[in-house]
């Protein structure tokens, strides 16, 4: 076994689901202050950078859930094989593929947008100095595309291998180049002259490619990708299975920013103080839920190694335990939200009308946070099972059958509280749907008639 690679099919699976998970909630902090920062500078420049930036937001989403799917099925295909006890140079064949495969996909999407960036941004509503603005930006943007997705796709064989500090560390790492550099690539400092929007392409690319030679250099000392006899073998089949599970899984983490759109639109029709608040309070709502993402990324390479290894027991024990917590946790954060919402809402609006709006978020749409905690990391179980068509499934019904929909009718009827009502909505169906499908994939073992019955007619 490679140094540094833990066997998750034996021992305490509360102990493996907290070694994995604790150490990302620190990574995944670090990685939401690069943003923060990049904000705060951007600003400093003037009006028009942070809007250029702000036009390139759906192009960061879909290279992020690019890297994001492409590394949850690389950890879903290396962790079943460490379950299965096969051999390292067929467990680092799979890394191989993989990280060749994500590389690739990087560098034509990168070459692509290069290659369509005016017209694209022209097309989503850039128009003049803010076009011009973000074109001095995407070049050099571009260029970070292939570090990104091989940091991240590295990062979740680390994860495979039951390795989540190793993980964390290279996300920690990356941020703290980000958050050093970017300010002086900005602004300017001795030597380095002021680039304005461009130094924060340029300090994000140097951010990724840090953390990109850190997360190669940790994986080749510790063994876990490294030259291996008849590199070719196999594929086409393990490219294969990454794209099966790779595929539906950047879907799944694409649709919800997507759906959040389209939510804001329907905001956007009671008033521009209802957008402000419903803005802070989602904001607020995404810092709260990061120990449910931390907990996202642990609970694969346990399920994925225990289920290679055919402890079906074992992989629905760590299951059960994810979203028990999630509930514990959801229900501690929603009466956390109700007695300080007020407070909260103060802290992160802007004006007595956003700060109204924020409250009534956090007070009412808090109490169902439990239910998109036990979507994502139930999701996440289901890649590792190799079922993330059903994760897809979940996720795209949750947001573009339940809550935009019941969004736009509960704006047009009922003005700011039926928006309200619709994420609860949204919410408490992904709790119930992720119970369905666990149950109808062996993750789950209950017999609760709402649950087993519905189980019943979704495909294994």
């Amino acid at each position: 076994m490679a140094r540094n690679s833990k066997d998750l099919t034996e021992g305490p699976i509360w102990r493996a689901l907290a070694g994995l998970s604790l150490p990302m909630m620190l990574g995944i902090l670090a990685v939401i202050s690069t943003g923060l920062v990049d904000a705060y500078f951007l600003a400093k420049v003037s009006p028009e950078a942070l809007a250029a930036v702000g036009f390139i937001y759906p192009v960061t989403t879909a290279i992020s859930s690019l890297s994001i799917g492409m590394s949850a099925g690389a950890s879903a295909i290396i962790s079943q094989a460490l379950g299965r006890k096969e051999s390292e140079d067929d467990v680092t064949r799979r890394g191989l593929h993989a990280l060749g495969l994500g590389l690739t996909f990087a560098s034509i999407a990168a070459a692509l947008f290069w290659l369509v960036d005016r017209p694209l941004l022209a097309a989503l509503g850039a128009e003049e100095e803010v076009l011009e603005t973000a074109l001095r930006y995407t070049p050099i943007w571009c260029l970070s595309f292939p570090f990104l997705v091989s940091m991240m796709l590295i990062n979740g064989v680390f994860r495979a291998h039951g390795n989540g500090t190793q993980s964390a560390g290279v996300m920690v790492f990356s941020a703290i180049v980000n958050v050093t550099t970017t300010p002086v690539f900005i602004l300017g400092l001795g030597p380095v002259p002021e680039l304005g929007v461009a130094g924060a392409a340029l300090g994000t690319l140097v951010a990724m490619l840090s953390g990109s030679a850190m997360a190669f250099f940790l994986a080749l000392r510790d063994g876990i990708l490294q030259p291996c006899s008849e590199p070719f073998l196999d594929l086409w089949r393990n490219l294969r299975n990454v794209v099966a599970i790779g595929g539906p899984a950047a879907t799944s983490n694409a649709i919800n920013p997507a759906g959040m759109a389209l939510v804001t639109a329907a905001v956007a029709t009671v008033g521009a103080d209802y957008v402000g608040g419903f803005g802070a309070a989602t904001r607020v709502e995404s810092l709260a839920a990061v120990p449910l993402l931390a907990l996202s990324s642990g609970i694969g390479p346990v399920v994925g190694q225990n289920w290679g290894a055919e402890k079906q027991d074992r992989a629905q024990q760590a299951l059960r335990l994810c979203l028990i917590f999630s509930v514990g946790y959801g229900l501690l954060l929603a009466l956390t939200l109700t007695i300080f919402g007020d407070w909260i809402a103060t802290a992160f609006g802007a004006g007595e009308g956003s700060t109204q709006a924020a409250a009534a978020y956090l007070r009412v749409v808090g109490w169902s946070i439990f239910g998109y905690g036990m979507l994502v990391t139930g999701n996440a179980a289901l890649n590792a099972i190799s079922k993330s068509g059903h994760a897809m499934t979940l996720s795209v019904a949750r947001v573009l059958a339940i809550y935009v929909p019941l969004a736009w009718l509960g704006v047009t009827l009922f003005g700011y509280g039926g928006i309200l009502a619709a994420a609860v909505v949204a919410n408490v169906f992904g709790a119930w749907a992720i119970l369905v499908a666990a149950r109808a994939t062996g993750l789950l073992a209950w017999d609760i008639p709402p649950v087993s019955w519905p189980a019943q007619r979704v495909p294994s």
